[in-house]
């Protein structure tokens, strides 16, 4: 298994954990990125920010999903409201509630749309792919923010050995992106 041997934080503590991440982005003013799987880990962080919102627990903050691909299967997992657990059915389907959409949540379609996320200030969430960051549009948002200190990179999957991602689990000091050479200064949580 995957994550046979390893071992993992409570998940009572995710909500907590991840909005205390969030807080302080917001409050810095910087940027959290979020490299992901674009199936089940885009939708399961969009769900738990969406959580956080409508319990109060993070302020008003953009959130954009730059993944086409993350944004198509959320399509999918929006118009099968069936399969939802009981949990989410409790809290999202009986009071009306879309748990993948919500007023701060923005999904990127465009190479356009995604490149202007690098021209907007303030604080914001991007959640894109490739979730080991080796391949997409995580790159770019890694290159273009990698180097703030105010900025947080939040690792949510599995990260395999050399990989962009693993290298940054590590704790590497510098990482290569696009073949050019990049300081870690951003925070990375996991």
């Amino acid at each position: 298994s995957t994550y046979g041997n390893r071992l993992h934080a409570a998940l009572q503590t995710i909500e907590e954990d991840l909005a205390a991440v969030v807080n302080e982005v917001a409050q810095n003013g910087g940027r959290l990125i979020i490299p992901s799987f674009a199936l089940e880990r885009a939708q399961e962080v969009v769900y738990h920010l969406h959580l956080l919102k409508k319990k109060g627990m993070i302020p008003s903050i953009p959130i954009y999903v730059d993944s086409p691909l993350a944004g198509n299967l959320t399509e999918v997992f929006r118009s099968h409201t069936e399969c939802f657990d009981k949990e989410t059915c409790k809290e999202f389907v009986k009071h009306g509630d879309n748990p993948f959409g919500f007023s701060d949540l923005n999904y990127t379609r465009s190479v356009e749309e995604s490149k202007g996320l690098n021209e907007k200030s303030g604080p914001m969430i991007i959640i894109s792919a490739s979730g080991m960051c080796e391949h997409g549009r995580i790159l770019h948002h890694l290159k273009n923010n990698i180097e703030d200190h105010k900025n947080v990179v939040l690792i949510v999957g599995y990260q395999a050995a050399n990989t962009l991602g693993r290298k940054l689990v590590d704790g590497d000091k510098q990482v290569k992106i696009f073949g050019e050479e990049y300081k870690v200064n951003a925070s990375v949580y996991i």
